[in-house]
């Protein structure tokens, strides 16, 4: 069997089972041996959603940024898969990067010194501080509103009451002695649009958004890491109002029990500190975070003043999967398609989940017209086509929550979650 139908074998069978780990990182391997390394990517920063402590997909994830183009993004998972794999080594795809080739001989001299990831021996921090020119980390301004989301109408309630409705108040909220200070933990299954509506919410506040992810903070030098973390903070605080996001907080935040690097414990520490001090001493920089697993999170977390608030964000109800469906086909021919009984059909599918309903639907569409030498719009049959293939990716996430939400709802952490479940009938 040759490469392109091992490819086409795996990826139905990741159709089937999105969160099968083997198998995706097979199929990234081979459609990077195939000169597809934007496909090979994505399927490698999948994996790293599920375990972002994969050596092996951080490793396929910088050689396909490196083939793509990416130099950036392609040292950034080196940098990764290097701190974790204890090895100082490059990947001959990869360009390596010199850390001290912008600095001169008086900073190389207090710079950091690379040693082992478990290795005691100090070191001593740089005296380079960054200026606002020297800063990677993208600020954005989004347009989006909470108006712009769809559904989720008590995820909007509770991000109103947290932040907005005290802004719009000052006054109020000086007389009933309200605080800013805390966070709030969005949780569910992938693809729901948990990052949309923390831009959403940016966009809401008028404030700017800095999203930041496992790349843009680990590294392989001792101290590095801590001190990039330290870096995003003080330039949300520059940048107030600010949203701080941390996407795949499990990630950044893990159970200091659960971490097999004494690096990654050091980052937790860091991040537990900046939040303490975002809370207690600074205006105007509102930490919002998301995860899949919200039970890998260190529970320090969790405690008053920091990450405090945790939201349930689930798959969109039927008015909104049809929504999100007529945003998919909006620049695509369509033909006779019903999209209420589409979104009926639909259930329990995520936002992504739809958004590559449509694409398998458009795919069915275009191979026929290309067989055919007939042009043709998109229709109900291959909707039903499609809807053979592409299943609800959330049922695994709700099979894995439900026992935590069962036997780990201390506290009455996911009662959320167990009265939903009770009422789609999945206990």
């Amino acid at each position: 069997m040759g490469n392109e139908s091992v490819i086409a074998v795996l990826t139905a069978a990741i159709v089937k089972e999105p969160d099968n780990v083997e198998v995706r990182l097979h199929l990234a391997q081979l459609l990077l041996e195939a000169n597809d390394p934007v496909s090979a990517l994505a399927h490698a920063v999948a994996i790293l959603n599920l375990q972002p402590d994969k050596i092996s997909a951080l490793d396929v994830a910088s050689r396909a940024a490196a083939s793509s183009g990416d130099a950036n993004r392609a040292a950034s998972y080196r940098r990764m898969y290097t701190a974790l794999a204890g090895d100082t080594t490059s990947s001959p795809m990869t360009p390596q990067i010199n850390e001290y080739e912008f600095l001169d001989d008086k900073s190389r001299t207090n710079s950091y010194v690379p040693v082992g990831i478990d290795d005691p021996v100090p070191v001593q921090t740089s005296d380079v501080v960054l200026d606002a020119s020297d800063e990677i980390w993208d600020i954005e301004e989004p347009k989006l509103k909470l108006a712009d989301v769809g559904g989720m109408e008590n995820v909007k309630k509770r991000l109103d009451m947290a932040f907005l409705a005290p802004l719009r108040n000052p006054e109020l909220m000086k007389y009933y002695g309200k605080s800013l200070r805390g966070g709030l933990l969005l949780y569910g299954p992938p693809g729901c649009g948990k990052t949309f509506i923390a831009r959403a919410t940016a966009g809401e506040m008028g404030a700017k958004f800095i999203a930041v992810g496992l790349p843009d903070v680990l590294e392989m030098w001792l101290g590095n890491s801590e001190r990039n973390l330290h870096e995003i903070f003080e330039r949300a605080r520059r940048q107030a109002p600010c949203v701080l996001f941390f996407d795949e907080l499990d990630a950044l935040g893990r159970k200091r029990s659960l971490v097999r690097h004494s690096a990654i414990s050091g980052v937790v520490n860091q991040l537990l500190a900046e939040i303490d001090s975002v809370g207690n001493n600074n205006e105007g920089v509102f930490i919002l975070a998301a995860t899949n697993h919200p039970w890998d999170i260190d529970t320090a977390m969790r405690r008053p003043g920091r990450l405090d608030r945790m939201l349930l964000v689930l798959p969109p109800d039927q008015p909104a999967r049809a929504a999100i469906l007529q945003y998919h086909l909006r620049d695509r021919p369509v033909g006779n398609l019903d999209l209420a009984a589409l979104a009926k059909l639909t259930e329990a599918y995520s936002g992504a989940d739809l958004a590559y309903l449509c694409e398998s639907a458009a795919e069915l569409a275009l191979t026929e017209s290309v067989q055919t030498s007939k042009m043709r719009p998109i229709e109900m049959p291959d909707f039903k086509v499609a809807l053979q293939q592409v299943r609800p990716s959330t049922r695994a996430w709700f099979d894995t929550a439900k026992n935590f939400a069962l036997f780990a709802n201390d506290g009455g952490l996911y009662d959320e979650l167990l009265d939903y479940l009770k009422k789609q009938r999945m206990l």
